[in-house]
């Protein structure tokens, strides 16, 4: 393979990245060994990065309610199902060291509906997918199985502010071309 492409509208090395910015992403850097792409993509816009690292803290970075892996479960179907492949592999990561399960990620990936999961994780799956693909077609009783399935208000709330936070950065993905980490196709794979 050649040389990588990270965004079809350039990008920023780290270094160049506003200060505020840089210092915000360095424990992100310093624990993965490596800048994500989609944060030098979208450093060129210092606004909207810092935006959308504050919904995505918001989001993903909560212990309230979904548990962590529960989250990243919510970004790779939902990306998948729009065809993210940023988002697919660099949260598929994620999950499979959240998860300690080295296979989720393309599972869910390829097939959500074949993947052994809980029956709270499937409600959680089946309800992002409904917010991801035909949210026009969400009713009451979507809700109501969530519900049934043990899911709270909350958690029900955070599973389509997720999937609706990530269908942004999905299209932004696709925009700018945004290509993922190398380092990203190999993480949680093996045991540490």
């Amino acid at each position: 393979m050649g040389e990588q492409t990270i965004s079809r509208f350039g990008h920023l090395e780290f270094e160049a990245f506003p200060e505020d910015v840089r210092q915000r992403l360095a424990p992100i850097v310093e624990k993965s060994g490596f800048v994500p792409n989609v944060f030098k993509a979208l450093a060129s816009r210092p606004r909207e990065l810092r935006a959308f690292l504050d919904y995505h803290d918001a989001l993903m970075d909560s212990d309230d309610g979904l548990s962590r892996a529960e989250r990243e479960l919510i970004v790779v179907a939902t990306s998948a199902a729009n065809n993210c492949t940023y988002c697919v592999v660099a949260h598929g990561a994620i999950l499979r060291i959240r998860a300690k399960d080295p296979q989720i990620a393309d599972r869910v990936a390829a097939n959500p509906y074949t993947v052994a999961l809980n029956p709270r994780e499937r409600a959680i799956v089946h309800l992002a997918l409904i917010v991801a693909t035909a949210s026009d077609q969400l009713t009451d009783d979507d809700i109501e199985e969530a519900r049934a399935a043990g899911l709270a208000d909350d958690e029900i709330w955070d599973i389509g502010a997720i999937t609706a936070l990530f269908a942004m950065s999905n299209r932004l993905a696709h925009l700018g071309a945004i290509d993922p980490n190398p380092e990203f196709f190999t993480l949680g794979r093996l045991p540490r």
